[in-house]
């Protein structure tokens, strides 16, 4: 019985874990958005913020395979 809730809190607990890839994807999506809408407003300006675009994104998908290794770690390691 013991063995079953340390089980179930590993899973719930990596579960929880997870949601911040889901905030990641979100935060990708705002990125993108936003940069496409001033690129719509100002396309000469657009070549010039091509590099921070691409350094936003990563950041953003940094934070969310961190949030997937925490999941793993609480699920394999604990």
């Amino acid at each position: 019985m013991e063995g079953e809730m340390i089980a179930m809190g590993k899973y719930i607990g990596a579960g929880l874990a997870t949601v911040g890839m889901g905030g990641a994807a979100i935060g990708v999506g705002n990125i993108v958005g936003n940069f496409l809408s001033g690129a719509l407003r100002n396309p000469s300006a657009a070549g010039g913020q091509t590099a921070m675009l691409f350094i936003g994104i990563a950041f953003a998908e940094a934070f969310g395979i961190f949030s997937f290794l925490v999941a793993l770690l609480l699920m394999f390691a604990v």
